[in-house]
C-alpha cells in the first residue's frame, strides 16, 4: 500500500496549478483518496521564464516541460500535469502521456476592448497573440490588422489589454474557464473558421513508461474520446514536424466509434493554406491523424515549408 505522498509536478503558473488541482481532485475520489496522498511540486521553467520575447528563438514547446520531465526522469516526481497543447510531439525515450482528463470547449476567444469581434475590429487595430497559428489566422481574416507578439500569464494578457497596449487578444476558452474569467469573452470564435491548436483544452498526464503502480493510477481518469482525440491531433502535428515555428490546427470529434478530424496548415502571413478533412473509425486515430498530415504536407510542397523556422 501507497504510505508516502504521490508526487505531482506542475508549473506555478495559476492556470497550471488550477490544473494539477483538478488532476488531484480527479484521482482523490476514483481512488478515495485523501487530499495529503498527493503532494503539488511548482517548478520554474524556461519557458515561464522567458516572458519577453518569442519561444520560437529558443526551442518552442519543449521550454514548457524540460524540467519537469528531468524530475519525472530522475523519479522526484511522480507524475507531470500539462497543457496537451504544451507538448512537443517527441517525447524522451522513457516517458509518456499516460492520461487525459475530459477535455474543455476547445475553441478560441477574442476579448476586445475597442471592438466585441474579431471582424468589427477598424482598419490598422492592434491584436496581441503569442501563437504563430493565432496570428496567422487573424491576418488571413483581416490582413489589416497589425498583429504583435503578445506574452505572459493570462492576468498579464488582460492587464495589458486594459492598460490599451492593444486593441484585441486571443486566449483558449479552456484556459478562461478553468480559471473562472470567462466573463472577459466578447467573442467565441467558430472553429470551422477559426480552429484551435491541436490538443487545445486538454490537460495531460505525464509518467514514466514501465511503472505498471502510475498506470494503475492514473488510468482510473483517463478519459478516452480526449485520449482518442488529442492522439490523432497531436500524430497530424508529428507528421508536420509542428511547433511552436509553425501555424498548424486541427481538432478531431468522437461520435460513437467514428471521429472526424480537420486540420489546417497556414504560411505566417495567413496568406497561403493547405487544409483537410478525413474521417474513420477511433481505434485507427493515431494513424488516421498521420495520415492527414501526410497528405497535407505532399499537397503542400516544399516550397509552402520554406522560410517557417
Amino acid at each position: 500500500m501507497q504510505t508516502k505522498p504521490f508526487r505531482i509536478g506542475t508549473r506555478g503558473s495559476p492556470l497550471a496549478l488550477a490544473q494539477a488541482y483538478e488532476t488531484r481532485a480527479r484521482l482523490m475520489a476514483a481512488h478515495g483518496l485523501p487530499e495529503e496522498m498527493f503532494e503539488i511540486v511548482v517548478l520554474s521553467t524556461t519557458g515561464d521564464r522567458i516572458n519577453d520575447r518569442p519561444l520560437t528563438e529558443f526551442g518552442g514547446k519543449g521550454l514548457f516541460t524540460q524540467e519537469l520531465e528531468e524530475q519525472l526522469l530522475s523519479g522526484d516526481l511522480d507524475f507531470a500535469v500539462h497543457s496537451s497543447k504544451d507538448m512537443p510531439t517527441k517525447l524522451p525515450d522513457d516517458l509518456r502521456l499516460a492520461a487525459y482528463l475530459p477535455r474543455e470547449d476547445f475553441r478560441d476567444a477574442f476579448i476586445g476592448r475597442t471592438a466585441s469581434t474579431l471582424t468589427a475590429l477598424p482598419d490598422g487595430a492592434t491584436v496581441g497573440s503569442s501563437s504563430l497559428r493565432r496570428q496567422a489566422l487573424i491576418r488571413r481574416i483581416r490582413p489589416d490588422i497589425d498583429v504583435i507578439t503578445f506574452r505572459g500569464l493570462v492576468d498579464t494578457r488582460l492587464r495589458k489589454l486594459s492598460e490599451g497596449q492593444v486593441d484585441a487578444t486571443l486566449l483558449a476558452y479552456a484556459g478562461l474557464k478553468r480559471l473562472a474569467k470567462e466573463g472577459v469573452v466578447t467573442e467565441l470564435l467558430d472553429p470551422a473558421d477559426f480552429p484551435p491548436a491541436p490538443a487545445q483544452g486538454a490537460i495531460c498526464v505525464e509518467s514514466r513508461i514501465g511503472d505498471a503502480r502510475m498506470d494503475t493510477l492514473l488510468e482510473a481518469i483517463n478519459d478516452r474520446a480526449t485520449y482518442d482525440a488529442v492522439s490523432c491531433e497531436r500524430a497530424f502535428l508529428a507528421a508536420l514536424d509542428g511547433s511552436c515555428r509553425t501555424p498548424i490546427a486541427g481538432y478531431a470529434v468522437c461520435e460513437g466509434d467514428h471521429m472526424k478530424f480537420s486540420g489546417l496548415i497556414l504560411t505566417p502571413d495567413g496568406g497561403k493554406e493547405h487544409s483537410i478533412e478525413v474521417e474513420g473509425q477511433r481505434e485507427h486515430a493515431e494513424t488516421l491523424g498521420r495520415k492527414a498530415g501526410e497528405a497535407v504536407r505532399v499537397a503542400a510542397g516544399t516550397d509552402f515549408f520554406e522560410g517557417w523556422s
